[in-house]
């Protein structure tokens, strides 16, 4: 699908580079066909964006902050088994947004092992979210390592769904995450 944007705006550039990200990887997102898929010159992706790392960079960031900002808006007050089912929801291709979402961060996690300045935005990214899961499972218990294993596994799942195919479908995915949340709560 070509999405049409609205202007040419940090935002509208890095939803141009999700989309080709997301229908052909991440090295597909070069400068001229980001430019191209948002309708504008490449120099008006350079005066946002100096480099492509730059606009890696910044597409990452905007996705992370995109996700926790979901995460951020769960009720922490919520039982602790529904609590932790809606977090780690978030993070699973369980509609078109998410399953976008995590096959564009899937590339840029698998672009991070050889990116210094991916790989600082990935470590700060699962840092984050593996303390808002700890958050979340309150006083549990070794909650710091319950919360490493639940993120590893759901990303683990999300990676699955989104390089298998289609191999994992949706409800097996709420499935696998209902089973998981119920064997560490």
């Amino acid at each position: 699908m070509v999405r049409q944007y609205a202007a040419t705006s940090p935002e509208a550039l890095t939803e141009a580079l999700f989309d080709v990200a997301a229908e052909s990887g991440l090295d597909a997102a070069t400068v001229r066909v980001v430019a191209a898929r948002a309708g504008v010159s490449i120099g008006a992706v350079q005066h946002h964006f100096a480099t492509k790392d730059q606009m890696y960079a910044a597409a990452f960031a905007a996705l992370v902050a995109r996700v926790r900002a979901r995460i951020g808006r769960v009720d922490l007050t919520a039982p602790l088994p529904e609590r932790l089912l809606t977090v780690l929801a978030e993070l699973l291709p369980l509609d078109k947004a998410r399953t976008r979402e995590a096959r564009v961060m899937a590339a840029f996690a698998a672009r991070a092992a050889t990116s210094p300045s991916l790989a600082a935005i990935q470590a700060a990214q699962l840092a984050e979210i593996r303390a808002e899961l700890t958050e979340a499972l309150g006083d549990l218990d070794h909650a710091e390592q319950r919360a490493a294993v639940l993120f590893a596994a759901v990303d683990g799942l999300a990676l699955h769904a989104v390089s298998s195919g289609g191999g994992l479908k949706r409800h097996q995915l709420t499935a696998a995450l209902e089973e998981l949340v119920r064997r560490f709560v």
